[in-house]
């Protein structure tokens, strides 16, 4: 049995991202779900795709259902909403070894409230 890879995320759940590429390019949104096998991100409210069920005889009529459908990881970067700032993020390590997360152009901004600089 073949192992299926996991690919290492840039972006985790909650983080605030800006869309650079794609139909919804310059949309600013917060991420719900990570599928770090496929190296895809579920993005609040955005990449709606509408699916057609048909009726069965469960259920007498037919729906619509819309869902947000999964993009590409590389087509996001990190925001801040603080200072209006997407970036790259830098890895910060403190005196008591705990792990941060910096943006690169602004070095003050935090990304995750449970981070503490």
């Amino acid at each position: 049995m073949k192992k299926v890879k996991k690919f290492k995320m840039h972006v985790k759940t909650g983080d605030t991202v800006q869309i650079i590429s794609g139909s919804q390019k310059g949309k600013i949104s917060k991420i719900v779900k990570v599928l770090p096998k496929t190296s895809q991100i579920i993005i609040e409210n955005l990449n709606l795709k509408v699916k057609h069920c048909r009726p069965n005889q469960e259920e007498e009529s037919g729906k619509i259902i819309s869902f947000e459908a999964p993009i590409h990881s590389s087509n996001v970067m990190l925001y801040s909403i603080k200072n209006k700032i997407r970036s790259r993020f830098s890895i910060q390590y403190s005196t008591d070894n705990t792990k941060y997360r910096l943006l690169k152009k602004n070095w003050g901004s935090l990304l995750n409230k449970k981070f503490i600089i």
